[in-house]
C-alpha cells in the first residue's frame, strides 16, 4: 500500500521573522518525529501577511531563489528526511516578484517550484501590487513521495487549476493558504465564507479523485495602516481524501500541527467507481478558454 504520513503546520505569525522561522523549524521537526514524510507550510509563512496594505518598502522582504530561505529550508528537509512544501516571496528581478511555492525533497534538493497563477486584489488582500502572475504553468512536482500538484491560496477557488494538475498526473493537491475573516463580517457571513472555502477544496478532491491538503495560517494580524481591524486568519487546515472525506482538520483559533496518514492508492479505486475522467466531454469544452460566453 502506498500510504504516507503528511504533516500540516498551522502557525500564528508575528512581526519577528526569526521567531517565526524558529517555531516553523520546531514544528517541522515535530511532524517528522511523528512519522511525517511530507510536511506542508502555510502561505508566506516567514512573515506577517503583508498584503493588507500597499507599500514599496515591503519588497525588501523578497529574496531570490535560491537564497537565504531556500538554504534554511533545504537544511531542514535534509536533516528531518522529509519532503517540504514552502511558500516564499520571490525576487526574480528588480521590480519583478512572485508568490512562489518551493518544494524540497528529503535530501534537501529543490524538487521544483510553482508560481501562484491567480492573484487576488480585494480589500486587505492587495496581492496584485506585490505579485506578478505565475508563468510556469500548472506543472506537478515529482518528489520521492509522489507527484504533487502544488497550488497557492487564491488558486484553490478555480476548478480549472485543480483539473489541469490532475490531468498531468498529480497524486495530491496541496494549497498553502492565508485566508481569514474581517471583523465587520457577521457571524453568519463568516460561517458562509469558511464553509465555501472547505467545500470548494473538498470538491476538487471529489472531481479529480485525489487527496487535497490545505494549510492555512491562524490568529489575528493587525492592519499596519489602521484603516481596518486587521484579519483573523481562520485556521481550519485540513486533509480530504479522494471522495472529499475529511481525514483531519485543525482548530480555527490556535496554532496546531497535524500528522495524518494518506493512502495514495485509494485514488485508483475511487476513479474506478467514479470515472469522471473517462466521461469528460473534451470535444465540447472549448468555451472554457473564453473569458465569458456572450450571446
Amino acid at each position: 500500500m502506498n500510504k504516507i504520513k503528511v504533516g500540516l503546520v498551522q502557525q500564528a505569525n508575528t512581526a519577528d521573522i526569526r521567531s517565526n522561522l524558529r517555531r516553523l523549524a520546531q514544528s517541522i521537526e515535530a511532524c517528522a518525529a511523528a512519522g511525517a514524510k511530507l510536511v506542508v507550510l502555510q502561505e508566506l509563512h516567514n512573515s506577517l501577511y503583508f498584503c493588507q496594505t500597499e507599500s514599496t518598502d515591503v519588497f525588501d522582504l523578497a529574496e531570490p531563489i535560491p537564497g537565504p530561505s531556500t538554504g534554511f529550508y533545504s537544511e531542514l528537509a535534509s536533516a528531518c528526511g522529509v519532503v517540504l512544501v514552502t511558500s516564499l516571496f520571490e525576487r526574480r528581478a528588480p521590480g519583478l516578484y512572485h508568490n512562489t511555492a518551493v518544494v524540497f525533497d528529503r535530501d534537501g534538493s529543490v524538487a521544483g517550484k510553482y508560481r501562484k497563477m491567480h492573484i487576488p486584489d480585494d480589500p486587505a488582500y492587495y496581492e496584485k501590487f506585490y505579485f506578478t502572475p505565475g508563468d510556469i504553468g500548472f506543472e506537478p512536482i515529482q518528489t520521492s513521495v509522489g507527484k504533487l500538484g502544488v497550488l497557492v491560496c487564491w488558486d484553490q477557488w478555480y476548478p480549472e487549476a485543480a483539473r489541469l494538475m490532475a490531468l498531468k498526473g498529480a497524486q495530491m493537491l496541496i494549497y498553502p493558504t492565508a485566508i481569514g475573516w474581517e471583523s465587520s463580517d457577521t457571524d453568519d457571513e463568516k460561517a458562509r465564507q469558511l464553509n465555501a472555502w472547505i467545500i470548494s477544496q473538498r470538491a476538487h478532491a471529489v472531481a479529480n479523485g485525489i487527496p487535497v491538503v490545505a494549510v492555512n495560517r491562524v490568529g489575528h494580524e493587525p492592519d499596519p495602516s489602521g484603516q481596518t481591524n486587521g484579519i483573523r486568519f481562520w485556521g481550519n487546515s485540513f486533509v480530504a481524501g479522494p471522495q472529499g472525506e475529511l481525514l483531519a482538520q485543525a482548530a480555527n483559533d490556535r496554532p496546531e500541527n497535524i500528522v495524518v496518514e494518506v493512502d495514495l492508492e485509494r485514488s485508483e479505486n475511487v476513479r474506478r467507481w467514479w470515472p469522471f475522467l473517462r466521461d469528460r466531454r473534451i470535444d465540447e469544452y472549448g468555451g472554457l478558454t473564453k473569458r465569458f460566453l456572450d450571446e
